[in-house]
């Protein structure tokens, strides 16, 4: 069972790198083109529906930056998003924080959170 598990996150991790190396880096690449890989966990819009993957949309644009070069020196571990931070340039990192900075964000789901009695 594990071993299944270890597979199909490696499996995951090779796609995944693989779209952003594609994307990261391309002359002229747009934000849009920068994001297609952003869209399978945190949503095609920024706003993640999963729990586990945080909100891109309507975040700060210094925050966003500042994420992607840390996965990208290793200051900040995870091994996906470090995968595709090292395909981004410096300019592709700044064009694709605005890009989310400027996404309404969504904070809708709030009012499903369980409230203590």
């Amino acid at each position: 069972m594990n071993f299944i598990r270890l597979a199909t996150l490696a499996a995951a991790l090779f796609a995944i790198n693989a779209v952003a190396a594609d994307a990261g880096g391309a002359p002229g690449a747009t934000a849009a083109d920068l994001a297609k890989p952003c869209a399978a966990c945190h949503g095609a819009d920024g706003n993640s529906t999963a729990p586990i993957y945080p909100r891109l949309a309507g975040q700060y644009h210094d925050y966003l930056a500042r994420a992607l070069h840390e996965y990208k020196s290793g200051a900040r571990q995870n091994a996906i998003m470090a995968g595709f931070a090292r395909t981004l340039s410096d300019a592709d990192i700044d064009k694709l924080s605005r890009y989310f900075a400027a996404m309404p964000g969504k904070l809708d789901d709030l009012a499903h959170d369980e409230q203590g009695d």
